[in-house]
């Protein structure tokens, strides 16, 4: 599966799931599901191969200007948290995620980061999108056995980021931040 197929797995996705699209924090949430469902009707390699790209999207957003605009959103963000935030950014759809990894203070462009700013409702992060390629090739193969092998021999022979890039600051230092990201500490400082 290329970029562009992935991509547009997602972007269907979230046509489905109209007005509830962007936020992961409502107990009604649909988008893991509908992302679920839309892989379990392609084949065991389609799936494999879209969890292949999914870590390359995300090792693409792994860098430190993006991970202290996480920090900054969501109040704090360790290792996993950054996982979680960038699955959830990636379902926000792919302009707003190239927005985002290009220029992370586009962040207070996207109404959910807004709502997060003026009354902590909302949220970016979803752990479930990295659980969606498994679930769905549990369903379509019956096992998952032969899908973490297929995933981690890909893996192995990838090329990987060791740690994020990018110019870091001390998030918790509010004059360089604001420097930084003006816009999301409009919102957040």
């Amino acid at each position: 599966m290329d970029e562009q197929a992935w991509w547009g797995l997602i972007e269907e996705a979230r046509a489905e799931a109209g007005g509830h699209a962007d936020d992961r924090d409502s107990p009604d949430d649909p988008l893991v599901d509908i992302v679920t469902r839309r892989l379990a009707e392609l084949d065991g390699a389609a799936i494999v191969a879209f969890e292949v790209m999914m870590v390359r999207v995300a090792d693409s957003a792994y860098r430190r200007p993006l991970w202290n605009a996480a920090y900054l959103i969501e109040g704090g963000c360790g290792d996993d948290g950054f996982m979680d935030f960038r699955a959830g950014l990636m379902l926000l759809g792919r302009s707003v995620f190239a927005r985002a990894v290009a220029d992370p203070d586009s962040l207070a462009d996207v109404p959910t980061v807004v709502r997060m700013g003026q009354d902590d409702k909302g949220w970016i992060g979803c752990e479930g999108l990295h659980y969606a390629p498994k679930n769905a090739y549990a369903r379509v193969m019956g096992e998952t056995a032969t899908f973490d092998a297929a995933v981690e021999d890909v893996l192995r022979a990838m090329r990987r980021p060791e740690g994020p890039s990018g110019d870091d600051w001390d998030v918790e230092d509010d004059e360089e931040t604001r420097r930084r990201l003006p816009r999301l500490s409009a919102l957040f400082l």
